[in-house]
């Protein structure tokens, strides 16, 4: 197996194990060859000291990854047997964050400014719609709205035409009455 191909699922039985290359990697005198020691400027018994000291911390790391799975895999038992699964987990972790930005100063100054700007911009749709109504109730007022108003009443009933009763031309059908000045 290459270490490209190595697999590196935090959840998987092989985790913590060396791939086969690197299990009998040779520190023998062989490799001394591949990196010689004298251009390092170390004597043979440095050398040989370092060489050692490699041995038993590889075999250190060894150690320690089978202790590792083995915690790990004890772990996920406790976690079996008492019903937490990994569903719940996230849920709570991320329950969790939700809190911890919620509490957060950058939130709580965000939420505040957005609040203000909600507020300032309901007070000035509303102020806005106000203004609208009054003009539109103005011009409704006036004398050029009145003429307009008069002009299209002499069209429709023109365009219409009137019946003695004073229903459009549609059989069966009679125009609601308008009010004086409906608003729009």
């Amino acid at each position: 197996m290459d270490s490209a191909g190595q697999d590196i699922n935090l959840n998987s039985p092989n985790k913590g194990q060396l791939p086969d290359f690197m299990i009998d990697v040779p520190v023998g005198p062989g490799v001394a060859a591949q990196t010689p020691a004298v251009e390092q400027g170390l004597t043979e018994a440095e050398e040989e000291e370092l060489r050692t000291e490699l041995a038993k911390v590889e075999e250190e790391i060894i150690t320690l990854r089978q202790v590792l799975s083995a915690k790990e895999r004890h772990c996920g038992e406790l976690k079996r047997r008492l019903g937490l699964s990994a569903l719940g987990e996230l849920k709570q972790n991320l329950s969790k964050s939700w809190h911890d930005v919620q509490v957060s100063n950058a939130y709580k100054k965000t939420q505040e400014t957005l609040s203000q700007a909600g507020q300032k911009t309901s007070a000035a749709l509303s102020t806005m719609g106000s203004a609208i109504s009054r003009k539109l109730g103005d011009m409704r007022n006036s004398a050029t709205f009145k003429s307009f108003e008069d002009r299209v009443g002499i069209i429709k009933s023109k365009v219409v035409g009137g019946n003695e009763n004073g229903s459009d031309s549609f059989p069966g059908h009679a125009d609601p009455p308008l009010p004086d000045h409906a608003p729009f």
